[in-house]
């Protein structure tokens, strides 16, 4: 168990500067935020900071860039931030620069600043100790928010929590490791986790740790055709990787009954809008086609197994959801397991796609949590240690 921020109630706040990292590695588009979502999950925890007198300090990366570089600079996301607090954001260029923790220092007790993205400095990925004490230095006391980045031993998330105490987790943080923790410790049975995606080298080590404790894992995505191959089954012009067919014939092997494939398969020429579909046995794709979602049969399947669950995980969408018709497995797993939450099971859903499919379709809501970090609750889920977590205080 790791301290929290709710575990520094009865200690005096006021006017300390709460270095706080955020996951606002969010989607741009035409220089606005195009989903905030993981702006939204994290602003009770902003919230709590600025009731209990704090000048609070967020710190994120955004993307993948090589050095400094204005598509990915940060200021849109202050705007979009600025709009969901109501408040002005004091914006921070340059976290290396002399004036920087000076800038902090002056914040008014309940004012927010953003540093700019981590990620233009070198030392933020390199997890340099330099980096992190400049880091550390615009705070008082750290909260990670950020489970989605959880994962990185990155000076943002491991290096700045080894250098200033308190470290806590904030509410976010918090509810990821409780709900995610409570699925894997103590699942109410039927415990049955959904699997998709493209690749089956991505979701190995989850597949593994997993079959000892749930009662059926169920496969949907083109990591299916892997399988498929492995069954000595045709899968046309499908994507499946040769190289793991072995490995995936050994997870059949191991897993007996508790690996459930999709019964057959939505099959086209191209994944592409308005697509000629047709619905196939698993045993009967076409050579000149390729899988692009689960079939009707199998999507019925699937339903009836969710709603015998009392604890469901997702990960991953089951076809090309981005591009209808090929969402309609996608959709009838968030439907599925929408009704079942609201019979009381325990769904989650394991962020990435999986978790912006279920948000597009308005169920977000309707699932028990929804997780901010894909990569993050994957690595939960294979029993990784998380590097941020880890260097957060013990409780």
């Amino acid at each position: 168990m790791k301290r929290t921020l709710g575990a520094l109630k009865g200690q005096p706040l006021e006017g300390l500067r709460a270095l706080v990292r955020v996951d606002f590695n969010v989607p741009l588009k035409d220089g606005r935020v195009a989903d905030g979502t993981r702006i939204t999950a994290t602003i009770p925890t902003i919230k709590l900071l600025r009731d209990r007198g704090c000048r609070v300090v967020l710190l994120s990366h955004l993307g993948r860039p090589g050095g400094p570089d204005p598509q990915y600079s940060l200021r849109p996301v202050a705007a979009e931030l600025e709009r969901q607090l109501g408040s002005p954001i004091t914006f921070i260029e340059d976290p290396t620069a002399d004036d920087s923790e000076r800038v902090t220092r002056r914040l008014t007790r309940g004012q927010v600043a953003l540093v700019e993205n981590t990620r233009f400095w070198s030392g933020e990925e390199a997890n340099n100790p330099e980096f992190a004490a400049t880091l550390a230095r615009l705070g008082d006391f750290f909260v990670n928010d950020a489970f989605g980045a959880a994962h990185r031993a990155h000076a943002s998330t491991e290096g700045v929590a080894r250098l200033l105490k308190p470290a806590v987790a904030g509410l976010l943080m918090e509810q990821e490791l409780a709900y995610l923790g409570a699925a894997l410790a103590q699942p109410e049975r039927r415990f049955i986790a959904i699997l998709g995606g493209a690749k089956i080298s991505g979701k190995i080590e989850v597949i593994d740790a997993l079959l000892p404790q749930v009662d059926e894992v169920l496969i949907g995505g083109a990591m299916a055709c892997t399988f498929f191959v492995a069954l000595g089954l045709e899968v046309g012009t499908s994507l499946f990787e040769r190289d793991r067919v072995d490995l995936a014939r050994q997870l059949l092997s191991r897993a007996g009954k508790k690996l459930i494939l999709p019964l057959g398969a939505v099959v086209a020429t191209e994944a592409k809008p308005g697509a000629r579909v047709s619905d196939v046995a698993r045993d009967a794709i076409p050579r000149d086609q390729a899988v692009f979602d689960i079939d009707r049969r199998t999507r019925e399947d699937y339903t009836h197994r969710i709603q015998g669950a009392k604890t469901v995980v997702w990960n991953g969408p089951m076809g090309v959801a981005e591009v209808p018709p090929f969402d309609q497995g996608t959709l009838a797993i968030a439907r599925a397991m929408a009704d079942v939450t609201g019979r009381g099971a325990t769904t989650v859903v394991g962020g990435g796609d999986s978790a912006a499919a279920v948000v597009q379709a308005g169920l977000a809501d309707k699932m028990s949590h929804v997780s901010t970090g894909g990569g993050a609750s994957l690595e939960f889920l294979e029993g990784k240690v998380l590097p941020g977590v880890a260097a957060l205080d013990d409780a």
